[in-house]
Formats: structure tokens, C-alpha cells, sequence
């Protein structure tokens, strides 16, 4: 059997990943009030079963006006944390994957209906809050202009986040993830197309990415030494003109000078008229950037699903750990399944020992791959891996 990069173990700090798979935040529109519900028992305790190494919650928030909805998940006061301890129990009573969780501010991209409701602006009817972000550009035609937070206002922010961030180790979280991407608050002040300031936190590169690096520096203060900090960034807003790789590389150089260990790399979100060139891996490329320029490890996602292109771009030095999304909803046995095509023995959950199909009469199989590119003779094994 030939090396599987997929399913080598990983240290970051003081954390030792089993595999290179990580489940990457989604946010559910399913909280209350900012507090977990029912839901959020069944979708995380799921996953922390699924075999991946990694389960990172959704974006959660670090103040009630740091939300994208009402629905998002919230970790603003010690109530906040106390609801989580059960889930995170579950978790890790059940589960084999370590956590993570993503704190982040929406600015003008907040107080908006969920997804399922058309994800439109509130209304003050329905709630409305003031939105903050760099300056008061509206995030879209039909959207109402945020307030330009001023020195005060980014302060309390900057509290707000290491207070979350202490919140979060208290809980036992593995990793701590820092939102700077999807065009949310940090990502609005790293842009030339969102943010107009003319005060220190804006006009040249340095001075948009003043304020982020102020949050980074806040949370890494009080993030525990021994446990690793990511950063997730959006590469480019794929608009000319706007944020690009370029940029993300000084930003990374600047993050990893804080102590930031790994950067989860993304794109785009910051502005509706983007052109996204969408096809399979198409953000491996800024990872691999990333990772090249800095040393730092790498998280690549989006449109990664086969365990066949995983294996190539880790085997190809593109990244170190490989972020899964929608593959992981239509498949939370993703992990169990890509481990099954490579011949690699993973831990189940004990009451699930029996669905191995090695133990399943005249279901063993091995099977045999190089690992060296995209181009792996695994079709035929996964599909008999999901005929079962």
C-alpha cells in the first residue's frame, strides 16, 4: 500500500490531528437567541462521529450586533457557553474529532433574514439592528448603509472578540478560528472596495489591515499557548480592483508574525458583482500560495468532494489539511468512505463497529492507488465503496 497522505496525522501546536480532513464551519440558522438548540446536538454530534479530525462550529458571534441573523450562534455572555457544554460533552463522549470553533462579526452583511427566508435586510419592523462596517458603503442596492465604526466602537469590538476567544477555552475548544473572510466585518476593512477611510484604519495596505490585526493580536493574547489559532481569509473578492492574492500574502506573512499557525483559505463574498470562476478545487491554488510564500500550513476548500482529489492536493504539497462542506452534509461518512477506498483503518464509534466492511461476510476489499495526482484510478473503488 502506498503512502495516504489523506490519513497521516498532523500537529499544530499542541494539537495532534489524527487525519487531514476537517469539517469546515457552516453556519445553521438554527440558534435562538444565540444559543444552541436541539439541532445543533444532532448536526454536530453527527459529524464529530463522521471521522473526520476536525470539526470546526459555525461562525459564531461575538455580540449580539455581530450577527448575520437572529438565528446565528452566539458566544457573547457565559450563558452563551454554558448551553455549549453539553453539546461539546456529547461530542467528545461520542465523537473521534477534535473542535474548533470560528468567531466572527458580520458588519454590514448583518441584521439580514436567513438564507431559507431570502436572506434579504431586515426591516425595523422585524427587528432591524444598526450595522457597523469600515465605512458606510451599503453592502448592496436595497441594503441600508452601516455606520463607519469609530475608535470606540472598534475597541469594544476588539473586547468583544477576546472575550469570546476566552470563552472559547474555557470550553476546551482545540482551535480557535478568527473570521477575515466572506466579506464579513474583517474582511470589510481589508478591502479597497469596502473600506474609504481616511484615519489609520484605512487608505494604504497597512492601514486596512490595521484593525484585524488588532482582533488577531487580542484573541492570540488570550488563546492558550499550547492550542493553534487559524485565520480564515478570502484570497480575492474576484473583482478588479478590490482585495487579491497579493494582499492575502502580506496579510499572512503579518498574521503568522502574531502567532497564528494556519490559514484557512477561501474567497469572495465581500461584493454581489464578484465573478467566481467555479470549478472543482478552484481555491487550491490560493492555498498552495499561501502555504509557498509563508510556511504557514493551509486549509484548501471549496468544491473539493472525491477522496481521489483530496489525496492529489495534499500529495502535490498544496495544502495540509483539506476543508469539506457540502460533501460532508450529502455524506458524513465521507471520511469512513475515502479510508475504505484507500485500504486505511480508521476508529468507529463503538456501537458502529459493525457496519465496518471488513467485518461484513464477503465485503472486504483492498484497494490500490498511486497518490501522486488527480488523476487516480479510484472511481471504480468508491463505487463499490457506495454500493455497499
Amino acid at each position: 500500500m502506498s503512502r495516504v497522505h489523506l490519513f497521516e496525522p498532523l500537529r499544530l501546536r499542541g494539537l495532534e490531528l489524527a487525519n487531514r480532513i476537517v469539517v469546515s464551519p457552516m453556519c445553521q440558522y438554527r440558534a435562538n437567541d444565540g444559543f444552541p438548540t436541539d439541532w445543533h446536538l444532532v448536526h454536530l454530534g453527527n459529524l464529530a462521529m463522521s471521522g473526520a479530525a476536525l470539526v470546526i462550529l459555525e461562525a459564531t458571534a461575538v455580540s449580539p450586533q455581530a450577527r448575520i441573523t437572529k438565528a446565528c450562534l452566539g458566544l457573547w455572555s457565559d450563558a452563551h457557553a454554558e448551553a455549549l457544554e453539553p453539546i461539546l460533552a456529547f461530542c467528545r463522549r461520542d465523537g473521534t474529532a477534535k473542535l474548533g470553533i470560528q468567531l466572527g462579526h458580520a458588519g454590514r452583511k448583518g441584521s439580514a433574514k436567513t438564507p431559507l427566508e431570502g436572506g434579504a435586510p431586515l426591516r425595523p419592523e422585524e427587528g432591524a439592528w444598526q450595522t457597523v462596517s469600515a465605512s458606510d458603503l451599503p453592502f448592496d442596492v436595497g441594503w441600508p448603509p452601516p455606520k463607519a465604526a469609530d475608535e470606540r466602537e472598534l475597541a469594544a469590538i476588539e473586547a468583544d472578540f477576546a472575550a469570546a476567544a476566552r470563552r472559547a477555552a474555557l470550553l476546551g475548544f482545540d482551535l480557535l478560528e478568527v473570521h477575515l473572510a466572506h466579506g464579513y466585518l474583517l474582511h470589510q476593512f481589508l478591502s479597497p472596495l469596502s473600506n474609504r477611510r481616511s484615519d489609520r484604519f484605512g487608505g494604504d495596505l497597512e492601514g486596512r489591515m490595521r484593525f484585524p490585526l488588532r482582533v488577531v493580536e487580542a484573541v492570540r493574547a488570550v488563546w492558550p499557548d499550547d492550542r493553534p489559532l487559524a485565520v480564515r481569509v478570502s484570497a480575492t473578492d474576484w473583482i478588479e480592483g478590490g482585495w487579491d492574492l497579493e494582499q492575502t500574502l502580506v496579510l499572512a506573512r503579518a498574521l503568522k508574525e502574531r502567532g497564528v499557525d494556519l490559514i484557512d483559505v477561501s474567497s469572495g463574498g465581500l461584493d454581489p458583482r464578484q465573478k467566481i470562476p467555479l470549478a472543482p478545487g478552484y481555491q487550491v491554488p490560493f492555498a498552495e500560495a499561501v502555504r509557498r510564500a509563508t510556511g504557514l500550513a493551509t486549509i484548501a476548500v471549496g468544491l473539493i468532494v472525491t477522496p481521489a482529489q483530496a489525496e492529489a492536493i495534499l500529495a502535490q504539497g498544496r495544502a495540509d489539511l483539506i476543508a469539506l462542506a457540502r460533501a460532508m452534509m450529502d455524506d458524513p461518512r465521507w471520511p469512513w468512505h475515502a479510508a475504505q477506498a484507500f485500504g486505511v483503518t480508521i476508529p468507529y464509534p463503538a456501537q458502529y463497529q459493525r457496519c465496518r466492511p471488513a467485518v461484513w461476510p464477503g465485503a472486504a476489499f483492498k484497494v490500490g492507488a498511486e497518490a501522486g495526482g488527480e488523476a487516480h484510478a479510484l472511481g471504480a473503488a468508491e463505487a463499490k465503496v457506495r454500493a455497499g
